[in-house]
């Protein structure tokens, strides 16, 4: 098989599964580049080309442990299903992520962030983002007809691992998403592509645009899109809203995803007594 074909057939075997278009298109993706990389097709590639390929990411390209799974979930994709050639997970295992506690937008600086806006568009998006706690393709693929003002809930189709939802419509959102189908007047896409017709506007766009503002609106915390929807989980949790809720609104399917915000809130927020100020006034 030529390296056209492999890609062509890697293609079908994810669409047949039912995999999300987001998947499909890292799938893909992986698979090409590791073909390009070696400038042979997968079949003429064994364990140790991958081993080798992983490592060159790691140790070159510098890669986050998180990118590196999303090849390796690639390429045994691509061996284990595409070319019935089931390789061992042992040898190439999954990298070892170290998880972080990332930097969170206080409410000043996410109404910074709007303010710094000069196009309605664009305040859009970054408030519905935000406002209802949505991940970067979720809020890119959004239609018109998503935007449900009587229930007040945002349907989200096709999200993270195939799964549909409702998301949080906040009367604020939805009173500028008003202002701005008025302006804009989109048909299908809720935000439309400047450079293609017919689509709707791509994920790297969206990060250009928050990353246009963050810089107008001084904000110099290492941040990407993804902060907004950290920010809106740690900012309804510190409202006291129910770490379920929260699940359910996020899109978690492991209620241990979402306690990770717990180690996110400030101690002062979470109106917590020590134990030992409850002690009796004997204890020296």
């Amino acid at each position: 098989m030529t390296k056209e074909e492999i890609l062509k057939k890697l293609k079908f075997d994810t669409r047949i599964r039912g995999l999300s278009q987001n998947t499909q298109d890292e799938y893909y993706t992986k698979a090409k580049r590791f073909q390009d990389y070696y400038d042979k097709p997968a079949t003429e590639l064994d364990i140790d080309d991958i081993k080798n390929y992983l490592y060159y990411l790691l140790t070159e390209k510098k890669l986050a442990p998180g990118s590196i799974n999303t090849y390796n979930s690639g390429l045994r994709f691509l061996y284990n299903v595409t070319l019935n050639n089931p390789v061992n997970g042992n040898q190439i295992p999954c990298h070892h992520k170290q998880r972080r506690i990332p930097d969170i937008l206080t409410r000043d600086e996410v109404t910074n962030l709007f303010n710094a806006c000069d196009n309605l568009r664009d305040k859009s998006i970054l408030m519905t983002m935000y406002g209802a706690g949505l991940r970067l393709s979720e809020v890119s693929s959004l239609k018109v007809i998503d935007i449900d003002s009587k229930k007040m809930q945002i349907f989200i189709r096709n999200g993270k691992g195939g799964k549909d939802r409702f998301a949080l419509l906040s009367q604020s959102n939805l009173n500028v998403l008003r202002q701005y189908y008025r302006e804009y007047r989109p048909k299908e896409w809720l935000f439309n592509s400047r450079n293609k017709t017919g689509t709707h506007i791509t994920s790297r766009a969206t990060q250009n645009i928050f990353n246009k503002y963050k810089d107008i609106a001084g904000i110099k915390k290492k941040c990407t899109t993804h902060t907004l929807r950290h920010s809106f989980a740690t900012h309804l949790l510190e409202n006291g809203v129910s770490i379920y809720h929260i699940k359910q609104l996020l899109g978690h399917a492991d209620i241990s995803t979402t306690c990770f915000y717990l180690h996110i809130v400030k101690i002062s927020e979470l109106n917590v007594v020590s134990p030992l100020d409850t002690l009796s006034p004997e204890v020296n």
